[in-house]
């Protein structure tokens, strides 16, 4: 384990250098030039899990740790964060009578939530891959869904639920994952999680959500509707242009964001390396299915949009509503932008770390346009010191 984490470290180190390389594709004609770069931690794989929501926001905190002065990157474990978020889950949706989503997603703020409650522990202490190599949860799902569903089945009983139910629970989740980790050694020091948490530097209250759609009230705290937002968590809903300058802003001044969006879209597309709006998305030619966690590269997609910039169709507030109204814009994937890039024609994108390994020419990453960022974010999770005074003020920060 210690050899494989020493891999992570090394070529986490290189990660600015592949980016002296500028453009998506193999044979592409998009030529990015490097606004801003900040750092970040190896590109990982979730593999066949819906735990991606974990992945980008471990992801951020560790380049958070990095911002605040860690010597060394600290790789935090996805997994530990996902097994403490099951064991909350369980409990909520027992106590909504099985009427809220049990499921393998999740949102930003459920990590904040589990280092707040529990601690964190680093990747070695617990890889949740329990003697695999690599993840896949269907099995383990099954099996925890199964025993939610006996006990809702159960409900009105006359014995009523006895706390039987946690002992099955637990036991799935430590097949699945490996037994929870109470303590543990790191850097020749002894730590439990909430220790190693209070090591980290950070403060769980600085971080917030930022929305926009216009069913809520602007610059006001609304409930994130989505169905994997199982915890209620708030966000702060703004503006799009608003939400745009802070994303911008908080990059210019070092800090990273975590990003929630559709990428179910055409002009997504993880093998090209790129997601864009194009103006006539009757161009892209959509080959088979996505993933229904989309926790791959899914449904092959054609077109030369991905090959060479052209016109992108102009993302308003109104269309970006009919999306979500219509629910053709959707919450399918949490991902990291850890840069701003601009092309050939002076169109700015984001540069966005991904959970799908790195079998594509930015090696794990995507670049991100901003139309299709104005079009399909669902809602960005940063700093709170990053956001600009003006909107901060807006918001009563």
């Amino acid at each position: 384990m210690k050899k494989f984490f020493s891999i992570l470290l090394s070529v986490g180190i290189s990660t600015s250098m592949l980016f002296a390389q500028t453009t998506n594709a193999e044979g592409s004609k998009y030529q990015f030039k490097k606004l801003i770069h900040l750092d970040a931690t190896p590109v990982q794989s979730q593999g066949q899990t819906g735990t991606c929501w974990s992945f980008s926001a471990t992801s951020f905190f560790e380049s958070e740790i990095q911002r605040l002065g860690a010597k060394t990157p600290i790789i935090l474990s996805e997994m530990y964060v996902v097994r403490k978020a099951y064991e909350m889950k369980a409990e909520k949706y027992i106590r909504m009578d099985g009427k809220i989503n049990f499921g393998e997603g999740g949102a930003f703020h459920d990590a904040p939530l589990v280092i707040s409650k529990f601690g964190i522990v680093p990747f070695e202490a617990y890889t949740g891959l329990n003697g695999t190599d690599n993840y896949n949860h269907g099995e383990m799902f099954s099996q925890l869904n199964a025993v939610m569903n006996d006990i809702v089945a159960r409900l009105g009983s006359p014995e009523g639920i006895t706390d039987d139910w946690k002992r099955k629970y637990n036991s799935v989740l430590d097949m699945g994952l490996g037994k929870d980790v109470t303590s543990f050694e790191y850097d020749g020091k002894k730590y439990t999680p909430n220790s190693f948490a209070a090591s980290l530097g950070l403060d769980m209250n600085n971080y917030v959500s930022l929305t926009s759609f216009t069913n809520h009230p602007m610059n006001s705290q609304c409930m994130l509707e989505i169905p994997d937002n199982w915890a209620w968590g708030t966000s702060y809903n703004v503006s799009l242009d608003d939400l745009v300058e802070t994303t911008i802003s908080a990059l210019k001044n070092g800090y990273t964001i975590a990003w929630g969006a559709d990428v179910s879209e055409k002009g997504f597309s993880f093998k090209n390396g790129l997601a864009i709006v194009p103006a006539d998305p009757a161009m892209i030619e959509v080959i088979g299915k996505d993933d229904k966690r989309f926790n791959d590269a899914g449904a092959e997609r054609k077109s030369n949009a991905f090959l060479e910039p052209m016109k992108e169709l102009a993302i308003t507030a109104e269309l970006r509503q009919i999306g979500y109204d219509s629910k053709t814009t959707t919450d399918d994937h949490g991902m990291h932008i850890v840069g701003l890039y601009q092309d050939q024609n002076g169109t700015r994108y984001f540069l966005v770390k991904n959970s799908w390994g790195t079998n594509n020419v930015p090696k794990g990453y995507l670049y991100i346009s901003e139309n299709y960022f104005r079009y399909k974010t669902i809602n960005i999770y940063l700093h709170k010191e990053s956001i600009p005074a003006t909107i901060k003020s807006k918001l009563k920060l």
